[in-house]
């Protein structure tokens, strides 16, 4: 089952406004489809700069960071994350910056997180992805249409053993665990989409 996680590499992937990032307002306006609703005006918004640097678009102080779409990645995908996973999200994006590939990124977050160098939440931690194809988000406006919510919900090394949940999903929208026993075990949720 393949699924796309470089938004939990770089915490923030895909972009179908081209290679400009859109203004700060769509920017934030689109990030925070990805937030529950009552957490989505005190989020903090990180975003992309004209330079196309990396940026705070917005500090907020409830506990939730948002992403923007990335604008040289195609699609469109927004990410909320509680602010526990931000040291394990912000060293994914050092080191995809730096040119490491998913496996070097796991293994090495693996180890520092192993060490204590790398901080992990210390209970169950959620991430929400909200994504739509090209074709579905108006680039002058920033409306995204027929977008698709999924959820992650960090526990780190917790196992199938542990928590009762199956290795793979037996039908859409079952919870299930993936990277069992490791740093980055999460519980997976993904809602059956709209046909």
């Amino acid at each position: 089952m393949k699924f796309t996680f470089a938004f939990l590499l770089i915490a923030a992937s895909g972009l179908c406004f081209g290679q400009k990032a859109p203004n700060k307002d769509i920017q934030i306006n689109t990030a925070v489809l990805a937030a529950p609703q009552e957490q989505r005006e005190n989020a903090t918004l990180m975003g992309y700069s004209e330079s196309g640097d990396f940026v705070v678009l917005r500090k907020g102080n409830n506990g939730m960071i948002c992403l923007a779409d990335d604008p040289s990645q195609k699609g469109f995908s927004a990410s909320c994350y509680h602010d526990s996973l931000d040291p394990f999200m912000e060293r994914g994006r050092q080191l995809k910056k730096e040119g490491k590939s998913f496996q070097e990124i796991f293994d090495l977050r693996e180890q520092e997180a192993k060490a204590g160098k790398l901080k992990m939440p210390a209970q169950p931690a959620t991430l929400y992805v909200y994504s739509a194809p090209d074709e579905k988000v108006n680039t002058s406006t920033g409306e995204v249409m027929e977008g698709y919510l999924r959820y992650v919900i960090y526990i780190p090394y917790a196992t199938a053993e542990s928590t009762g949940l199956p290795l793979k999903p037996d039908f859409a929208g079952q919870p299930w665990i993936m990277d069992p026993g490791t740093h980055r075990a999460h519980i997976m949720i993904s809602p059956p989409k709209d046909k």
